[in-house]
């Protein structure tokens, strides 16, 4: 009888996390940013129907990069979680540090046991009555939560695309400094993004229950022409 070939978890883990972040890296970018309206959510994604950026529940947004089909799967999930404790509690109940622990156990779940990784990284948005309410959770791929500050960045080339945004990102800016930041952070130094380019939606700080809100491409040229 045959012996089975001996692989130490080690390399297990590391071939795991190796395709994971080749899949994830083959994919368009996308800048979360807090702003003084809200949360900007932009994302490279000349696609009409396939949307990165979706509503959770009243105050919380998902984006996702890498495949779609295994971060729509998520998204779907967080949803029906969402509205699951929102009936059975309260709608103040639903929050997003409680949907980012539930992403990152089945994150984890997945990457630790499964064969195949799920190629994604996700973000669950939280807007506050205040900025400094505010709330990323960055998730990636193995599960690892990151508690971001004042921006996310998720995606391929993200050194690059993080060094732009902070390089361009001011003290409490406003929905069109941000979003031009962003936009500007995910074309890079040698081409230009236009608005049926990006995929933009809002949280807003002053909206009403369900904060979310998709800016169309008129409103997103709007923004990117420079005040003046």
């Amino acid at each position: 009888m045959s012996m089975p070939f001996y692989v130490a978890p080690e390399q297990v883990m590391k071939d795991r996390a190796d395709y994971a972040r080749k899949g994830i890296a083959r994919g368009r970018g996308l800048v979360a940013a807090v702003c003084q309206e809200g949360i900007v959510l932009c994302a490279e994604n000349p696609s009409t129907t396939l949307r990165k950026v979706s509503e959770i529940y009243d105050r919380i947004a998902f984006a996702g990069v890498g495949k779609y089909n295994e971060f729509d799967q998520l998204r779907i999930a967080g949803v029906r979680a969402a509205d699951l404790k929102g009936f059975s509690f309260s709608r103040e109940d639903v929050d997003a540090r409680s949907l980012a622990n539930q992403y990152a156990q089945i994150l984890g779940q997945v990457f630790t046991h499964e064969m195949k990784p799920l190629e994604v990284e996700i973000l669950v948005a939280e807007v506050g009555a205040e900025a400094a309410d505010d709330q990323l959770f960055h998730l990636l791929y193995d599960g690892t939560v990151i508690d971001e500050d004042r921006f996310a960045v998720l995606g391929g080339d993200a050194e690059a695309v993080t060094e732009r945004v902070q390089a361009g990102l001011g003290d409490a800016p406003d929905l069109r400094a941000a979003l031009g930041v962003a936009a500007g952070a995910l074309a890079g130094p040698d081409r230009e993004l236009l608005a049926g380019d990006l995929e933009v939606a809002l949280l807003e700080r002053t909206g009403p229950r369900r904060c979310f809100r998709r800016l169309e491409d008129d409103e997103v040229a709007g923004l990117l022409t420079p005040a003046g």
